[in-house]
């Protein structure tokens, strides 16, 4: 699809030529939403700032379809995150924005006098526009870190960065704001993928999980195999031949990641489904199984926006998710990453095109499906899809202090906070198997599914966002922050990613001041600048 590729070759970036060179106080790798509130806040501290984006389209998820935000406790959601959804609120300041069938639902997506949570990706890409253009951050876009070659150290310092493009970003402080850890991992900081076992942090909800899985799950028996009943026949599509493991052990697998498109059932404003170059009908085949068995689990999240959108998320056992197919992406090169995305959208828009046109879809379904499709006057630069896949996890740094499910319940201190998270502990599903019931027979499960609140918000400590002492001094992680996968699943959150991003610029601020390691950096200072700030520490 044209304009959404994640990188050209390298050999091609170079042929540009665009060659640049500079110093800065602050450089920012990553236009996430937490890569432009620390840039953001960096200027607005008087340091000279490089925003450095691989993407064009800047914001990250918050600009890519997830409109329907997941905050858990917004009262806890301060500084410039709540900025943000005061704009939000701004633009849609009656209830005339939402179409008619959504009026009486207008009232519950206001939940206080002066933000709005829910909203349109071209409001949000608009709104940090604005933001970036009224400030003074030098952003560069389609820039993309050179992972081999392209971070300079001495003495556990980042000297500069340099991108495929022949960029060089000369710094005192780095931050690396993408989902991904790229600039993390060329510095050598230690990380890890995948998920603990629940033995290592002493947790309940890390590792595999095939005890009690019910979310998201089959809740009726689908045959597994091209013949049913017969296995010599073969497994059908996206059904893995891999045992899941051991309940609670580690593994490296990764939860599945999506495409949150933004769909529409507005006439006028409404693009048909596509047909992806590639589409086999067969891949779909365990979904129509499942739904000649009577489920109907197809619309449990269309979430609905504006203008008679929606967020269009995961919903049940067979859904937009693409459980099985990213364990590369996290440490994956450029190119292997692109093959990743371009099978996510050939899945993910057979999907769709399947449920709306194949006659053997049932027919409440497929006519109920037909009357939706793409936004229109969304994503246009990219055929109306979000540019920016959903990486719900990949890489995180492993730190001196590691969040875990036991900070999460606040049954462990974190002695210095930075900002407060709340969500559930949220892990999508992580891979779809087949297994033999004590009768005989087989059937299809999804394993790695978690939804389990906190019970309450819980503080996010300033040792999860900096590196080991010894490895890297001048380097603040706010997005691949150091947490147990479980944890992660609750701190993932968008808001909570703009709230570490601005307490990111605010510790390199006083790590520039004070000329002094960011490990090093006085608590009781940043605290207090922070509580200035408007965030919400206890």
């Amino acid at each position: 699809m044209r304009g959404i590729r994640l990188v050209v070759l390298a050999s091609s970036l170079l042929s540009v030529g665009r060659a640049f060179s500079a110093d800065y106080d602050v450089v920012v790798y990553g236009g996430t939403s937490a890569g432009i509130v620390a840039a953001m806040k960096a200027d607005r501290l008087g340091h000279r700032v490089a925003l450095v984006c691989p993407e064009t389209r800047v914001g990250g998820m918050t600009t890519n379809g997830l409109g329907w935000t997941d905050s858990g406790n917004k009262n806890v959601i301060g500084g410039m995150a709540r900025d943000f959804y005061r704009e939000v609120k701004q633009h849609y300041s009656s209830p005339s924005a939402w179409t008619y069938d959504q009026q009486d639902k207008f009232s519950r997506y206001r939940p206080d006098d002066d933000t709005m949570w829910v909203f349109e990706p071209h409001l949000a890409l608009a709104i940090y526009e604005l933001w970036l253009n009224d400030s003074g951050v030098e952003v560069t876009r389609d820039a993309w870190l050179d992972c081999e070659q392209g971070v300079s150290l001495r003495d556990n310092r980042i000297v500069a960065i340099k991108t495929l493009d022949g960029g060089h970003y000369a710094g005192r402080v780095f931050i690396d704001a993408t989902y991904e850890g790229d600039l993390m991992a060329a510095a050598g900081v230690s990380y890890t993928v995948g998920r603990e076992a629940n033995s290592q942090y002493d947790e309940t909800l890390n590792g595999v999980q095939t005890k009690n899985a019910t979310s998201h799950q089959f809740d009726r028996p689908i045959d597994p195999f091209h013949t049913p009943g017969n296995p010599a026949s073969g497994l059908l599509p996206r059904i893995s031949s891999e045992p899941p493991g051991e309940h609670g052990a580690a593994d490296n697998r990764v939860q599945a990641y999506c495409y949150r498109v933004c769909l529409t059932d507005v006439a006028a404003n409404r693009v048909a489904f596509p047909q992806p170059a590639g589409y086999d009908p067969a891949e779909y085949e365990l979904l129509l199984r499942y739904l000649v068995a009577g489920s109907r689990h197809t619309f449990g999240k269309f979430d609905p926006m504006p203008n008679g959108k929606t967020d269009t998320n995961n919903s049940g056992a067979f859904s937009t998710d693409n459980i099985g197919k990213n364990y590369d992406y996290p440490e994956a090169s450029y190119e292997r990453r692109q093959e990743i995305l371009d099978e996510h959208i050939r899945y993910q828009q057979g999907y769709f095109y399947f449920l709306a046109n194949d006659s053997r879809v049932p027919n409440d379904v497929r006519t109920r499906m037909a009357r939706w499709g793409l936004a229109k006057d969304e994503f246009a630069e990219t055929g109306h899809w979000p540019a920016q896949i959903y990486v719900r996890e990949a890489r995180r740094m492993v730190s001196d202090f590691v969040i875990t499910e036991n900070h999460v319940r606040r049954t462990l201190p974190s002695e210095r906070p930075i900002g407060r998270g709340s969500y559930n502990m949220d892990s999508h599903n992580v891979q779809r198997y087949a297994t033999q019931k004590d009768d005989g027979t087989w059937v299809v499960l999804n394993e790695g599914d978690v939804q389990k609140s906190p019970g309450g918000d819980y503080p996010i400590d300033y040792g999860a966002i900096v590196p080991r002492r010894g490895e890297c001094t001048n380097l603040l992680v706010p997005v691949c922050v150091s947490a147990s996968h479980i944890a992660y699943g609750s701190i993932r959150m968008e808001p909570v990613f703009m709230i570490l991003g601005e307490s990111a610029a605010e510790a390199a601020h006083l790590a520039i001041e004070g000329d002094v390691a960011v490990q090093d950096v006085d608590y009781r200072e940043l605290r207090e600048r922070l509580t200035a700030a408007g965030q919400v520490l206890e």
